[in-house]
């Protein structure tokens, strides 16, 4: 531990010889009796000496510098010559490089113009990208279609496997708590009409048509759409992507294709899986609780859809795969140059993902229903 013994001396002058460790975990000695005898006494000078100084750092340099600007503001001379000569330079650069007393400012407030011009600026901005995206992405389907893009299947083939198989588990998991969620709100009024049977009915349109793809795209979305998000952020970053397009290669079609293609082809199993166990989920509730026996159970459910619900519920998924594809590559190649935006590219892509999600399902439904279908 740093010590600081101070002897007034008969001359008037008041020495402090300095011992002991001055580190980091050390306490800094007290300065009151330095300011005292400055204040109260003839004392004009302060000498600073050192006997058996061990290792310093900082904190040392630290009560070095209060040292003198006790002494300025006394009118007093310091005197530091029989210091080290190391220490004596680290003191006469702090001193001469002060802290600047006006460095934080208050931020000015922006005006309401201000604030609608900026806002307007990025709505526009982001409105181009996005069209430039599409087109993009357009052209490299195009170009897929007649053999013409330089797509590595691989990477497609990877991608489906990370967003298809791995992603079973919790799509199944969330797809039969649905439909027993559907089955236990379907039975609270049927039942009192004596329809319980027809619980099979509702659950099965319901998770074919709608809620099967539905809550299949809002976990692909939290997924997977996120992972695209931050592995193109982080490209971004790395300026890998940059590195692309300056030996001439398509960032569209190496990194955006390949993942929009396996979602394309990914969302619609995972929909067949979602409505097998969304239909699961309501037969769990529909046996043991309503009283129904399971093949009356398998037989209702499967009079109570056709091939069209069937397709429906595929086409949407596959829109909804190529939609979170979208959101997550834009987010991602539109990501900042340093971590935290890779942090933001992630959050906008779930929440652009899952916003979009909900548009289509809506479109899809006014669409579907005037062509009565």
């Amino acid at each position: 531990m740093g010590k600081a013994d101070f002897n007034l001396q008969s001359t008037g002058e008041l020495r402090i010889e300095l011992s002991g460790s001055w580190l980091l975990a050390d306490e800094i000695p007290d300065l009151a009796r330095m300011q005292k005898e400055l204040t109260q006494s003839a004392c004009q000078k302060v000498v600073l000496t050192e006997k058996e100084l061990g290792e310093w750092s900082s904190p040392l340099i630290s009560f070095l510098l209060r040292c003198h600007e006790i002494c300025d503001s006394a009118d007093a001379i310091l005197d530091t010559s029989a210091l080290p000569t190391g220490i004596q330079e680290l003191l006469r650069l702090s001193v001469a490089v002060p802290e600047k007393k006006d460095a934080r400012r208050k931020q000015k407030g922006k005006s309401t113009l201000y604030v609608i011009g900026e806002e307007t600026i990025k709505f526009v901005r982001g409105t181009f990208q996005l069209l430039a995206f599409i087109g993009e992405s357009t052209i490299a389907v195009l170009k897929l279609l007649n053999g013409q893009t330089r797509m590595r299947w691989r990477d497609a083939v990877k991608t489906m496997q990370e967003c298809g198989p791995e992603a079973l588990p919790i799509v199944f998991l969330i797809n039969l708590l649905t439909g027993m969620i559907i089955g236990f709100v379907g039975s609270i009024s049927l039942i009192d009409f004596g329809a319980a049977i027809y619980v099979a009915d509702g659950v099965a349109i319901a998770m074919v048509r709608e809620m099967g793809c539905l809550m299949t795209a809002i976990i692909v979305s939290g997924r997977t759409g996120a992972a695209f998000a931050a592995e193109l952020g982080t490209m971004k970053v790395n300026e890998e992507i940059d590195a692309f397009t300056t030996f001439g290669f398509s960032a569209t079609e190496y990194l955006v294709l390949p993942r929009m293609v396996a979602l394309a082809l990914m969302m619609p199993v995972l929909c067949v899986f979602a409505d097998v166990a969304g239909i699961l989920g309501g037969m769990l509730v529909g046996v043991p609780i309503l009283d129904l026996s399971t093949m009356e159970y398998i037989n209702q459910t499967i009079n109570s859809f056709d091939g069209v619900d069937f397709a429906i519920g595929i086409i949407k998924g596959a829109v909804f795969g190529i939609l979170i594809a979208l959101t997550g590559c834009l987010n991602g190649i539109n990501c900042g140059n340093n971590a935290a935006a890779v942090g933001v590219a992630t959050t906008s892509a779930v929440v652009a993902g899952i916003t979009s999600i909900i548009i289509a399902d809506a479109v899809f439904a006014v669409v579907f229903h005037m062509l009565e279908v």
